[in-house]
């Protein structure tokens, strides 16, 4: 079943995919909506999941996220997983498809949160982040804007993305942090100048956490 499945894959293979793909990271040349039309056809299978994630395909890794069963992971696994997704899409949708709807979530984000690699703690940002949207009792949002004010500045690409949109998010959702956000987005500036296409927000916290609530307060 894997190999007829990784036919279909290499079959679906655009050069002018993997180009615009590889562009941000991503080593594979599949069209997102053929990749998602193929997990449609084969639907749920969380052990040609699990032998698909173990090919190293970056395609078949994506495949794998969309086709698998998110609750039917062990932490440890998910553990092992995140710290072999190698692309940036792998890693996203991982995190975004698989974890968040896995009873194991707080306990990988306080897992990875501190983690010395800053693509894993990157991920605890992102399960911290939901958090502060879905279920904000119990955290201290003051401490996580402290370590986004002494930290955010420096810190590598990805890591840095994730503890804005944290930041962000503190300000959208939680007035009474709302102008304590928005200084510490202009005072570090990270992101200001980030191109952004029209009739899209900028990921600048200030400019992000305006829009954002501007358009609460116009519906």
């Amino acid at each position: 079943m894997v190999s007829e499945v990784m036919a279909e894959l290499a079959a679906l293979e655009d050069p002018r995919a993997r180009e615009v793909n590889e562009k941000h990271g991503d080593d594979h040349g599949v069209n997102l909506g053929k990749l998602r039309a193929l997990a449609k056809r084969l639907k749920t299978q969380q052990e040609l999941a699990r032998q698909l994630w173990a090919t190293d395909d970056t395609a078949a890794r994506l495949l794998a996220i969309l086709v698998c069963r998110p609750k039917a992971f062990e932490r440890a696994e998910l553990d092992t997983m995140l710290r072999q997704a190698r692309t940036p899409k792998v890693h996203d949708w991982l995190v975004n498809y698989v974890v968040k709807k896995n009873p194991h979530a707080e306990e990988l984000r306080l897992t990875w949160f501190p983690d010395p690699d800053p693509v894993v703690a990157s991920a605890g940002w992102a399960l911290t982040t939901e958090r502060v949207a879905k279920k904000p009792d119990g955290l201290d949002l003051a401490g996580l804007l402290d370590v986004i004010e002494a930290e955010m500045k420096g810190a590598p690409d990805r890591l840095q993305w994730a503890m804005n949109h944290c930041l962000a998010q503190i300000g959208i959702e939680h007035v009474e942090y709302r102008a304590r956000a928005i200084e510490i987005g202009e005072r570090l500036e990270v992101l200001r100048d980030y191109p952004t296409p029209p009739n899209c927000t900028s990921p600048f916290a200030p400019i992000w956490i305006g829009e954002m609530v501007r358009r609460r307060n116009d519906g």
